[in-house]
This record gives structure tokens, sequence and C-alpha cells, in this order.
């Protein structure tokens, strides 16, 4: 007898012996449809909620026209969506927990949809203001029950590429956002940029109801029982909305010179500290902060927090930089973008791919250094007469780092947490670069601003009226001005005031320039802290922790 047989043998006695045959091994939970089916369904969710944080930008003008309302009094139209939307993002968990995740996806679709409308309806600033609120915090549970339902729905093995897919909808939206709201109004009506996700809503909502279930650990039901924690949801709406309001008012406001910003720092930094002593000590908490004793959950935070900032401000200086420097349209300035969003497109699926052979915290690595890269190369190649052929490889290289960051700290995000904490881990993974957007975008407006004048400051101190050489280039200009048909009086004050435009261009390059030169240093930061991250098993799909 072989000794394989005498095993099976033994085996079989010792079946017998017990009574009967050997319990059967649980099998893991499948979704009952096509995972890929279900992913871009929640995918196509999310693109709709990420979309409608730009789309609205450009359109103020023309909201503030119609509806009566000043430049400085639309822009609420956006901060009110900023606001509502980070105060939901962190508690989606709990309310995944208390509902159902399911449930609690499809009650958000339904608001966010049917806000949508009523924004396109809104007859006067106030009622759009109270439905982009209220659009907002429908929005703010898609993103992270998007990312959950994914991460349940694919096995291990397959996390990466799902996760390429979730991060597609999250890139490539607020890229497209601009540019798709400012053709939508100047050839239809400002209402329509609401208007777009209705059939999109009602669709997903459709498909949704039919194809996603929740797995064994996200279900719940409403039931007697429930406990709300009222004072962690009002120092959570207390201190993130001081947040995001100083945030978007700050540069406009002189930041700390103002006693309205002071106050709302303020009132952030006591609101969230409590918030965060508060749920570490409540037994029932709507924010899981325990999570945070996870170092390396805190450390992909941190990951995602800086990947935000990183994002949203390449983001807006590209186009800011096209369109206030080199007279580009808003159209043409989109089309710029449009090169880094489809190379995303193929390095998001290449990088889910990878993660499956590759240590996640060596991509990542990876993918701060190339962007570090690429923020310096930017600071020696940015200048003023740089052809729209250059302007989108540049901004090629400015994104290509991204591509290598989204999918694997997502992935190691999970590293070492329970199942079961899925709905949360999504959650404040989201908030965390949804935060570092909102201050990647003021920490740009406001540097640019600074720089330019530091600039304008050092340039006009060796540009004065004495010097032979400011002499010599505007009697140049101003015969060039004459020859043109200008008379010599005012040839001679024209060509003074294009000098000095000049000089005010080149400050505000040199401002660019300084700030594409932080981002290159805060990339080269996060490129080291990058081996802190926990080694992953690549074998395993990413999320398995190795000891």
């Amino acid at each position: 007898m072989s000794e394989a047989d005498a095993v099976s043998n033994n085996s079989q006695r010792g079946n017998n012996a017990g009574g009967g045959a050997a319990p059967a091994v649980p099998q893991p939970w499948k979704p009952a449809f096509n995972p890929w089916l279900i992913g871009v369904v929640v995918a196509m969710a999310a693109f709709m909620e990420v979309l409608d944080t730009s789309i609205a930008n450009v359109a103020l003008p023309y909201m503030a026209g119609s509806l009566g309302a000043s430049n400085d009094e639309s822009t609420w139209v956006l901060t009110s969506y900023l606001v509502s939307n980070a105060i939901v993002l962190p508690i989606s968990g709990w309310f995944a927990s208390v509902l159902g995740r399911k449930r609690f996806f499809m009650m958000c679709l339904v608001i966010f949809t049917l806000s949508s409308m009523l924004c396109g309806f809104a007859p006067s600033l106030g009622t759009i203001i109270l439905f982009r609120v209220m659009q907002g915090a429908g929005g703010g549970g898609l993103q992270p029950m998007a990312q959950a339902i994914l991460a349940d729905v694919f096995p291990p093995e397959k996390r990466g590429m799902a996760f390429a897919l979730y991060g597609i909808t999250t890139i490539i939206a607020p890229t497209i956002g601009p540019t798709l709201g400012g053709w939508i109004t100047d050839n239809y009506t400002w209402r329509w940029i609401f208007f777009i996700n209705l059939p999109v809503g009602i669709l997903t909502l459709l498909l949704v109801y039919r194809l996603v279930e929740d797995p064994p650990w996200a279900k719940r039901a409403i039931g007697g029982g429930i406990k709300i924690d009222y004072i962690g949801v009002s120092l959570l709406a207390l201190g993130v909305g001081a947040l995001q309001v100083m945030l978007d008012k700050g540069q406009e406001d002189d930041w700390f010179g103002s006693h309205f910003i002071l106050t709302l720092a303020v009132i952030a930094a006591v609101g969230l500290i409590s918030l965060v002593i508060w749920e570490w000590f409540y037994k029932k908490p709507i924010i899981d902060v325990h999570l945070f004793k996870n170092l390396n959950f805190l450390s992909a935070n941190a990951m995602m927090f800086a990947l935000g900032i990183m994002l949203f401000s390449s983001l807006v200086m590209m186009p800011l930089y096209l369109q206030t420097l080199m007279g580009y349209t808003a159209e043409s300035a989109g089309l710029v973008l449009s090169g880094g969003g489809a190379i995303l497109l193929f390095l998001m699926p290449a990088t889910g791919t990878l993660v499956s052979k590759v240590q996640a915290r060596y991509i990542i690595a990876f993918g701060w250094l190339t962007l570090a890269l690429a923020m310096f190369y930017s600071t020696q190649r940015l200048d003023l007469e740089m052809s729209f052929s250059f302007a989108s490889l540049l901004r090629v290289y400015q994104v290509f780092g991204l591509g290598f960051l989204f999918v694997p700290i997502n992935l190691v995000s999970y590293v070492g947490i329970p199942t079961e904490k899925s709905n949360s881990v999504a959650g404040l993974v989201n908030f965390m670069r949804n935060i570092g957007s909102s201050i990647g975008t003021s920490m740009v407006t406001t540097l640019l601003a600074r720089r330019a004048q530091v600039h304008q400051v050092y340039l006009v101190a060796h540009v004065t009226v004495g010097r032979p050489a400011l002499s010599i280039a505007a009697s140049g200009l101003a015969s060039r001005l004459e020859t043109a048909g200008l008379q010599a009086s005012r040839a001679a004050s024209q060509a003074y005031a294009r000098l000095y435009g000049g000089l005010i261009g080149q400050a505000t390059l040199l401002a660019y320039i300084d700030t594409y030169w932080v981002l290159a240093i805060g990339a080269a930061i996060m490129f080291v802290c990058s081996f802190a991250l926990r080694r992953n098993d690549p074998g395993a799909g990413g999320p398995r922790a190795m000891e």
C-alpha cells in the first residue's frame, strides 16, 4: 500500500469514527451577477457624482445673471455642495450599517437625482443653494458605497482591476467636468448641467435595484434600538462645514487677515478635535476612528489625502495658466487636459493588473517618484510661448504618476482591516481625498496670488523709468505702434502699458514655477514615506497583510 493510500484510509476511518463525513468548508460569498456588470453600474453612479463637483464651475457667471445674484454670491452654489458632500462622506459607513448598503446606496441615488432636477428648475439663488445641499448630501454616499461594493463583489485577486475602474471615474470626471459644463452652457443653458443627471440617475437606480445585493456582512435592517450619535453628527457638521467654507473663501477674504476666516478656522479646529475625542470614547460612534490605530490604514489615508492635493492642484493650475496667460478658451484648455485623461484610461487598468504581481508600496513609490520628476520638469519647461502640443504633452507627464497611485493606495488601505469594516474604510478614504482636493485647490490659488505679488515687486524694482533698457524697449514698441496707425502720444502710453502687462505675465509665470516646485517637493516627501506602508501579498490581490 502506498503512503498516499494509507493516509487516505486513515482519514476515512477518522471520519467514520466521528459519525459522518467532515463538515463542508463554507464557500465564500459571490454575487448573483457578473462582477464587471455590477462594477460598471456603481462606477457610473460615482462618475455622475464626481462630475457634479466641477461641472458647474464655468456656469457660475451665467447662473448669477439668470438668478439676479452677484458673482461672489453665486460661488455658494459650489461651496454648499462641497460642504454637505464632505459631511456625509465619513459617516456613510454608519448609514450603511444601519440601513443596509444597497438600501442606502439607492436612497442616495434617489436624493441625488431628484435634487438635480430641482436644481435645474430653481427660480432663485436661495433655492438652488438649498437643492445643492441636498444634492451634495445624496452624492456623499455614492462614492464610498461604490468603492465598498467593488471591494466585495470582486475576489481579492481581481480587486486591483475593480479599483482601476473606480479610479477612472474618480480622476477622469473632474477633468472633463469644466469642459462639458462650458459646452452645455454655451450651446443650451446652465440648467442642463443638472438635467443631464436625470436619465443617468434613473437608469442607474433601476440597474442597482436589479443587479446589486448585499453580502451577509453588509446586510442590516431598519428596526428598533437604533441610537443616533447626535453629538458626533453635530461636531462633524460644525467642523467640516467650517473647514470647507474657510478653504473656499480664504483667498478671497485674505485668509487670517479676515475675522470671518479666523473664526471659521477656530471653529473647524475645535469641532474636528472634539469630534475625534468624542468618537474615540463613544460606544456606538458614527465614525470608526479606531481604524486609525492601524498604522497602515493611517498611512494609506495620508497618501490618499496627498493624492487629492496633487490631483486637484495640477487640475486647477494647467487650465488657469493656459486661459489667463496664453489666451486659451475654456474649450481649448479642456482639450489640453484631455490627453492626460486619455493616458489614465490605459494606465489605470495596467496598474490594476500590476498590483497582482508587485507589492503595492513599490508601485506607490514609483508613482510618487514619477510625479515628483514631472512637477520638477514643469518648473524647467514652463514658458509663455509653449505650443498646444507641448502643453498637452506636459499635462500627460503630470498625470502619468497619478495612474500608479490611486489603485494601490486603495488596496493598501484594506490591509489588516476586517471585511465587515469595508464600508467605513471606503467612507474615510474618500473623505480624506475629498478634503485633500479642497485644500489643494485653496493652496495653489493662494500660492499663485501671493508669489505673483512677490515677483512683481522684485521685477518692478528692476524696471524704472531711468533705466536705458526700459527706455529703448518702450521707444521701439512705440515706433511700431505708430507705424500701425496710433498717434505718437497714444503709442507711447500704450508701449509702457504693454511692457507693464508683460512684466505682470512674467511675475505670474514665476509664481506658477514656484507652485510646481512646492508640488515636486511634496511628491518627493511622499515617495520616501511610501516605504513605511506594510507589505502586502500580491498573489492574494493585495488586501491580505504579511507578517
